[in-house]
């Protein structure tokens, strides 16, 4: 191992630290936005309401995951340093802008630049991990990565919590200076590493190179009728989802839009005895839809419902620890863990005491700080579930991981204070079995789409893999705000979150029911084939 450690040049280290201070800043803001948004303008916060909420951190990560297929394009013509240094220049006052403004839309714009600048810095950082690893080291480099990814993520809120003691603003700037400390190691110590393999020199302009990636995306995912079809779905579903359109109308919509597309379909011809598109060329708009590799497609859309139920831990678990855990039992739990410890006990008790002052408020822990215990979490079991499950195959892995997910949101009932005594013990319960699904499930859904890849192939669909991503971000953002609006918001739902939680666990249910027919009825051959090298 430390000869394989010693192997990876100076800019893998440079790459990987650059990666926390990123990761830190995202973080840093985004474990406590639902908090931020929704706070009131009395403590320095926005004040927006649930819907609002749901509509900001859907649609925003939404498309800085899709932004990456783009931007990677963009990254291999003008060179990674470069990249970096524009992704930089629109993080660092972006960041800072988040926490000046207050109305809703210009809320909404900069959060949209921030997500452009991630967007640039994404595929960035992980060609760069891919481009200085060979085939015996990328396993471990990649190992490395993501546990560093955990290392920001738990960084980032950490500080965060003490600086939102000081005012909620100083945690934008604290994100801010992350990314400015970002300019060092690239201008002194980043270097712009050589692919393994050089690509053949071409005329090609950027703008060819754009039309490229056009053409491949309608390749693999379905022809440009079929994404006009979804994209004004998903645009109808965001005014819905954020309270700017009825539901009522979205589903009128809805019906009339299908039953549009499919007349105009058959009038165009049908879906019958269609020859593929040959390849390098791209379908008419006048052409009916086509899927591309349509079980890729579908396992897409079903993944999708792992990370809409994932998101729930970041998006929706901080709300419920504000308004319905009591942490007290915690502090004073871990107080009496700490006493029993012989010689040390009443350092630590002092040392915990210390700690408090700054991870609680109004004596009560801050739920940044107990969701925070999943990237702990991971950065110390990740390789050790990694080692474990390494001979399971990938669908059993997911499967698996998927429903303990949903077990924990099983265990947020549990959670609620006015439930149980000893309620957040469970919630701690809660968040590291949520941490034991997430370890096993999201490494496997990335491998099994790099083994299902075509030869030659492997980079494009590992890339297309994060729209999977994307729409769990935006079903996740929409359907937190919508469901903590109906049930578990204090003032303005029901008061009986329990019912929330239970919509959750039932989307990584019916998730794991679906990935399991998928699994036994239609994986194609070679996937199959795939799964049991895996194993093997």
């Amino acid at each position: 191992m430390l000869k394989t450690l010693r192997s990876f040049p100076a800019t893998f280290y440079v790459a990987n630290t650059m990666e926390i201070f990123e990761r830190m800043a995202w973080y840093g803001f985004y474990a406590l936005a639902s908090l931020y948004i929704t706070g009131s303008r009395e403590d320095g916060c926005l004040g927006f309401s649930d819907e609002d909420r749901g509509f900001i951190t859907g649609v925003i990560p939404f498309i800085l995951y899709l932004l990456p297929v783009v931007t990677g394009a963009l990254a291999d013509k003008f060179g990674y340093k470069r990249t970096f240094f524009l992704a930089y220049a629109i993080l660092t006052p972006s960041y800072f802008l988040l926490g000046q403004v207050t109305s809703f839309w210009l809320f909404f714009l900069v959060f949209l630049s921030v997500a452009v600048g991630a967007a640039l810095f994404k595929p960035v950082v992980t060609g760069t991990i891919a481009r200085v690893t060979t085939s015996e080291t990328k396993a471990m480099g990649f190992g490395i990565f993501y546990m560093i990814v955990n290392v920001g993520g738990f960084l980032g809120p950490l500080v965060a919590t003490v600086v939102r003691g000081w005012g909620w603003r100083y945690i934008f700037v604290a994100s801010a200076c992350w990314i400015g400390l970002n300019f060092i190691p690239l201008l002194l110590f980043y270097r712009d590493p050589k692919p393994a393999t050089e690509a053949p020199k071409t005329s090609e302009t950027f703008g060819g190179r754009m039309w490229r990636v056009w053409r491949d995306m309608t390749q693999v995912l379905g022809n440009t009728r079929f994404f006009l079809f979804v994209a004004v779905l998903l645009v109808a579903l965001m005014l819905a989802g954020g309270g700017r359109i009825p539901w009522s109308w979205f589903f009128v919509f809805l019906g009339a839009w299908v039953v549009l597309n499919v007349v105009l379909d058959l009038v165009l011809g049908g879906y019958s005895s269609r020859a593929p598109v040959p390849a390098g060329e791209i379908e008419a708009f006048w052409t009916p839809m086509r899927l591309g590799d349509w079980r890729f497609g579908l396992y897409l859309l079903i993944v999708a419902g792992f990370w809409t139920e994932f998101n729930q831990m970041f998006l929706t678990m901080p709300l419920f620890i504000r308004d319905y855990v009591d942490t007290v039992v915690i502090q004073d739990g871990v107080r009496w863990f700490f006493g029993v410890i012989p010689g040390v006990g009443s350092s630590l008790v002092d040392f915990w005491n210390w700690a408090l002052r700054y991870i609680t408020e109004d004596g009560e822990i801050k739920p940044e700080n107990l969701i925070n215990l999943d990237a702990l979490c991971i950065v110390f079991f990740q390789v050790a579930i990694t080692a474990l499950f390494a001979k399971w195959k990938p669908f059993r892995t997911i499967i698996i991981g998927t429903l303990l997910t949903g077990a924990s949101m099983i265990l947020g009932i549990f959670s609620d204070s006015d439930v149980m005594a000893s309620a957040g013990w469970i919630c701690v319960a809660s968040i590291a079995t949520f941490a034991v699904g997430e370890m096993m499930a999201s490494p496997k859904s990335q491998e099994y789409v790099a083994r299902i890849a075509p030869p030659g192939k492997e980079a494009m669909y590992m890339g297309y893999y994060f729209v999977s991503v994307a729409l769990g971000n935006l079903f996740g953002g929409l359907l937190s705000g919508q469901a903590y609006g109906a049930f578990a918001n204090p003032d303005t739902g029901n008061g009986h979150p329990e019912h929330m939680w239970m919509i959750f666990a039932g989307i990584a249910a019916g998730t794991a029911i679906v990935l399991a027919l998928f699994d036994r009825f239609l994986r194609s051959k070679d996937a199959t084939d795939a799964e049991a090298g895996a194993s093997a």
